[in-house]
């Protein structure tokens, strides 16, 4: 996901598009072993907005994993991937197209929570394994709604996991390198025509628009 991400690799993406990735979360499961190999846990947390395109092939080798989605207005999301895919490329290229990415990564983002969509429901992902978590709520309540995933999964939040979270929370404020600041207008996106093309996604998960600039 990174490749096209820092650079504009269109037919390489294409191919991504179409790949079955059963064979890269197996080699992707093979590495936590070695990992771990000397230093056993009872479990891996891990985290990548690339399991949107792939929770099959992902759900295939982790068949018990737990899975922790978030949501957020997506009108919100692409405006700010468009400017971050942007900046990224800057470091490498100064020949940048944000209405070509604005096309592209709309399109991508949109493929890849459908996906999430018909994977869920075809696989039957009972409650128990998923946790839908809603931004602006979490943004609201952290500890709150840390507590809660604890307790859907079963799971024991302890007082020092707890006190630890809330020192990182002080020490790491959103705001403290600055804010990322982005337009939907960036891309050249529509908010409209936008709203059409997330609205499944949007319907299915109870997700509020948020203001857009």
């Amino acid at each position: 996901l990174m490749f096209h991400t820092t650079n504009r690799l269109t037919s390489y993406q294409a191919w991504l598009d179409e790949a079955d990735l059963t064979w890269v979360y197996e080699q992707h499961r093979r590495w936590l072993q070695y990992l771990q190999w000397k230093v056993p846990a009872n479990r891996w947390v891990l985290k990548s907005p690339g399991h949107l395109w792939a929770l099959d092939a992902l759900l295939t080798v982790y068949p018990d994993a737990r899975i922790v989605q978030t949501h957020r207005d997506p009108l919100k999301v692409i405006a700010s991937l468009v400017s971050l895919v942007c900046t990224l490329r800057s470091l490498a290229t100064d020949e940048i197209d944000p209405l070509e990415i604005g096309a592209d990564w709309t399109k991508r983002l949109a493929r890849g929570l459908e996906h999430t969509i018909d994977v869920r429901d075809r696989v039957g992902l009972p409650p128990s394994q998923v946790f839908d978590v809603q931004l602006p709520e979490f943004l609201r309540d952290e500890i709150g709604t840390v507590r809660r995933l604890y307790a859907h999964f079963g799971m024991n939040l302890t007082a020092e996991a707890e006190e630890r979270m809330r020192r990182f929370l002080a020490d790491n404020r959103v705001d403290k390198h600055g804010r990322h600041t982005y337009r939907l207008s960036l891309g050249g996106l529509d908010e409209a025509t936008e709203r059409k093309r997330y609205a499944r996604y949007q319907e299915r998960f109870a997700i509020p628009n948020e203001r857009i600039d």
